[in-house]
C-alpha cells in the first residue's frame, strides 16, 4: 500500500471535523512536516479561522514521532483533546493503517491528591492538625466544596481539576492538591498506585501526542529533572505568550506571610535551636519590607541584603535538621515533613538567588492591597534559556494568529532566543518564518478608526473627550460592544460613565466569572463588555453580539514595570533601541490579539476603534498599525459612526 499524501491526509481530517479545507491550512501543514522531516524550526502566522490545530496535528500524527503540544490556554487544550484529536485519529486511521494515542498532561497542582483528600492537610501549628471535611462547616461555602471534591473522587477517572463542573474556589481546591515539591512519591505514599498524577504521567509516556501547557514546557526546560516524556517534535500554539509564561515560572517571590507559614511548619519538626534561629530571620525580614517601597531595586539596599541573608542562613539550618530527625507524636510525619520542607526550600532558593545578585536577574519591590509587601525576583531575559533549552535535540514549530510584528518574526523570533532569519552559524538554531494569512477579508470585513482628534492620554486623570467618543461609539453601534481597556481602573471608570449616560447593559469584567460574562455578551447583542487584559486575548464571540471593538488607548506597558523597564535599558545601553524593542512589541502584540477579537467568522463586519491619537500621530504608530489585520483603515469619526449605524441597521434587519 501506498503511503498517503499530506493533501490526502489532511482532507480526511477537515472532513471529519466538518470543515472547510483553506490555502492557508494546506501551506501550514506542507511547512510543518517539512520542518519535522529536517528537524528544523517553524515561525508560523496562521489567521483566526484558519483551521492551524490541523494544520499541525496532521502532520505531525504522520511523521509517526512522539509529539508535545503546549498551548497557553485551558480552552485549546480541551478543543485539542476533546474535539480535534479524536476526530483527526479516527479519520487517519485508516489512511495510516494506526491508530495514534494522545493524552494529556499537567503540573501535579492540577490533579486532586488522594492523600490529602483523606489524610487531611498538614495545618499550621496555631490551627493544629484536623479533617479539614470536619472542620468546615458543611453549610460554608468551602465546606460544601470540599464535600463535592470528596464525591467527585469517587467517580472521577482523571482528577484533573478542570474535569470538575462547576469548578471550586482556589482554596477549597488547595485542600485537596499537592505541588510537586510537596508530593510524598508514589513509592512512598499510601495511595501512590491510584495516584491521579501518576496515572497521567503513565498515559504520557505511552501516547503519541502529549497535550500540555506552557507553564510545564517551562518548568520541564527551567528545572532540569524531565517531567514531559522524550519526545521528537514540539509545537507551542498560542506561541505570542509562550515568553512571559516562562518568565513567571522563572520568577521567585518572598512575602513575610509566606516566611511565617514556613517558620510555623518546621518549628515542631526541628530542634528548637534551628527553629527560632528561622523565627528570628524572618521577623527581621518582616520589619524591613514593612518599610518597602514599590520599585525596581538597582542594587539589594543593606538592611533587605543582611535580612535575606539571616533567611538564607538559617533556612540551610533548617533543611539539614529536617532531613536529620524523626518525630512520631506528629501525625502523617512524613506529609508534614514533606510540606514544610518545600516552604523553607523555597526560602532559602529565593533569598540566595537575590543575595548573589545576578546581572541577568532583575530585583523590585511589590505592593499588594490584600496580601502587603513583596520581594520579587525575575530573569532579565528568558531568550538565552529558550534557545538552549527549547531549540535543542528536537524540532520546534511556534504558532500563533499573531507571531508577525511591524511586519516580520524577528521581534518575536529575538525574544526566543533566535538570531534574525537566514543568520547562519553552528551555534544557531536555523528557523523559517511562514505567514499563511487568513481567510477573511480584512478590508471588506473591518475598519480600523483611529480618533486623531482626541488629546494625547496622559499618566492619569480622565478623559472626558475619550468618553464623550465612547459614549457616541456605542449608541451608533446600537451596543455590541467590546471595551478593551489598559487598566481595571480605566475600565471601572468607562462602565460607571456609561451606565449612567445609555440604555445599553454594561458588563464589568471582576463582577461575575469571566465565562459567565462572555456568555452574557454573546446572547444579547445591545450588551457591552468591558475589561481588561485577558479580554485583550480571550473573547470568541462570532456574529452580531460584537461587531465594536474599543481600544481606549495603546498597551504600552507601564513605565515603573521593573521588568519591563530594566529590559528596555540593557536594550538602550547596547545601542538599540529600547522603546521599540520593549514597549512597542508588547502593544503591538497586545493590539493584535484585541483587533482579532473583531472578526471570528467569514460572516462577520465590524470596526475596531483605537481612542488613541498617537497612533496616527507618532512615528512608531506606522509599525503598531502593519501588526494588526489590513482593516480598511480611516481617521474620520463620521465615516466610522456612519458604519457602525449600517452594521448595526443590517444586524437587526437579520433579526440579530
Amino acid at each position: 500500500m501506498t503511503k498517503p499524501s499530506l493533501p490526502e491526509l489532511l482532507h480526511a481530517a477537515v472532513t471529519a471535523v466538518g470543515g472547510t479545507e483553506r490555502p492557508g491550512q494546506a501551506a501550514m501543514a506542507e511547512a510543518v512536516a517539512e520542518a519535522v522531516d529536517d528537524q528544523s524550526h517553524l515561525l508560523v502566522q496562521a489567521g483566526t479561522g484558519t483551521g492551524k490545530s490541523l494544520g499541525y496535528l496532521v502532520p505531525a500524527l504522520a511523521h509517526g514521532e512522539r509529539v508535545v503540544v503546549a498551548t497557553a490556554t485551558l480552552a485549546l487544550q480541551r478543543q485539542l483533546v476533546e474535539r480535534d484529536l479524536p476526530r483527526t485519529v479516527d479519520a487517519l486511521h485508516p489512511l495510516l493503517r494506526r491508530r495514534p494515542q494522545f493524552a494529556m498532561l499537567k503540573g501535579r497542582s492540577n490533579y486532586l491528591c488522594l492523600h490529602r483528600l483523606h489524610e487531611g492537610v498538614p495545618q499550621d501549628e496555631e490551627e493544629g492538625l484536623f479533617d479539614q471535611f470536619e472542620a468546615a462547616a458543611p453549610s460554608s461555602k468551602l465546606g460544601q466544596d470540599l464535600l463535592r471534591l470528596r464525591d467527585w473522587s469517587d467517580e472521577t477517572e482523571s482528577g484533573d481539576r478542570d474535569d470538575l463542573t462547576p469548578g471550586v474556589s482556589d482554596r477549597a481546591w488547595a485542600q485537596v492538591s499537592v505541588s510537586s515539591r510537596e508530593c510524598l512519591g508514589a513509592s512512598k505514599c499510601a495511595y501512590g498506585a491510584e495516584c491521579f498524577a501518576e496515572l497521567a504521567r503513565e498515559r504520557a509516556k505511552l501516547a503519541d501526542v502529549v497535550v500540555t501547557n506552557h507553564a510545564l514546557l517551562a518548568i520541564d526546560a527551567i528545572e532540569g529533572a524531565p517531567v514531559l516524556p522524550q519526545h521528537e517534535v514540539l509545537i507551542v500554539d498560542e506561541a505570542h505568550e509562550l515568553v512571559s509564561r516562562v518568565t513567571g515560572v522563572a520568577t521567585g517571590e518572598l512575602t513575610p506571610g509566606q516566611v511565617n507559614r514556613a517558620v510555623r511548619r518546621a518549628a515542631k519538626l526541628v530542634n528548637e535551636k534551628a527553629a527560632d534561629a528561622l523565627q528570628t530571620a524572618s521577623e527581621g525580614f518582616e520589619r524591613v519590607m514593612e518599610l518597602a517601597l514599590p520599585g525596581r531595586l538597582e542594587e539589594v539596599p543593606e538592611d533587605l541584603g543582611y535580612a535575606l541573608l539571616a533567611l538564607r542562613d538559617a533556612a540551610r539550618t533548617v533543611i539539614s535538621a529536617l532531613g536529620a530527625t524523626r518525630d512520631k507524636s506528629v501525625q502523617d510525619e512524613d506529609a508534614v515533613r514533606k510540606q514544610a520542607l518545600a516552604s523553607v526550600e523555597t526560602i532559602h532558593g529565593v533569598a540566595e538567588r537575590i543575595t548573589q545578585g545576578s546581572e541577568y536577574d532583575v530585583v523590585w519591590y511589590e505592593r499588594h492591597d490584600r496580601f502587603g509587601a513583596s520581594v520579587r525576583v525575575a530573569p532579565l531575559s528568558v531568550s538565552g534559556l529558550l534557545r538552549e533549552k527549547l531549540f535543542a535535540e528536537r524540532s520546534v514549530v511556534l504558532t500563533s494568529a499573531t507571531l508577525k510584528l511591524g511586519g516580520d518574526f524577528n521581534g518575536v523570533g529575538a525574544s526566543l532566543g533566535l538570531a534574525p532569519e537566514g543568520t547562519a552559524g553552528d551555534d544557531l538554531p536555523q528557523w523559517k518564518g511562514l505567514d499563511v494569512g487568513s481567510p477573511f477579508d480584512y478590508p471588506k470585513q473591518g475598519i480600523l478608526y483611529v480618533a486623531r482628534h482626541l488629546a494625547t492620554p496622559g499618566r492619569e486623570g480622565s478623559r472626558t473627550d475619550m468618553l464623550d467618543e465612547l459614549a457616541e461609539l456605542l449608541e451608533a453601534a446600537g451596543g455590541r460592544t467590546l471595551g478593551l481597556f489598559s487598566s481595571m481602573r480605566a475600565a471601572q471608570a468607562a462602565a460607571e460613565e456609561l451606565r449612567g449616560r445609555l440604555d445599553k447593559p454594561i458588563l464589568l469584567q471582576g463582577e461575575e466569572t469571566l465565562g459567565e460574562l462572555i456568555k452574557n455578551f454573546a446572547a444579547d447583542p445591545e450588551t457591552c463588555l468591558f475589561g481588561t487584559l485577558s479580554l485583550w486575548q480571550g473573547v470568541d464571540v462570532p456574529g452580531a453580539s460584537c461587531q465594536l471593538v474599543v481600544m481606549d488607548r495603546i498597551p504600552f506597558p507601564r513605565p515603573d514595570d521593573p521588568l519591563m523597564s530594566a529590559r528596555q535599558k540593557v536594550v538602550e545601553e547596547a545601542g538599540g533601541n529600547g522603546f521599540m524593542a520593549v514597549a512597542a512589541t508588547h502593544a503591538a502584540l497586545l493590539m493584535a490579539q484585541g483587533a482579532g477579537r473583531l472578526v471570528r467568522a467569514t460572516g462577520d463586519k465590524g470596526v475596531v476603534a483605537v481612542l488613541d491619537p498617537r497612533l496616527a500621530n507618532a512615528r512608531y504608530g506606522s509599525y503598531l498599525r502593519a501588526s494588526l489585520p489590513d482593516f480598511w483603515y480611516t481617521t474620520d469619526r463620521d465615516q466610522a459612526r456612519r458604519s457602525l449605524a449600517a452594521i448595526d441597521s443590517a444586524a437587526k434587519a437579520d433579526g440579530r
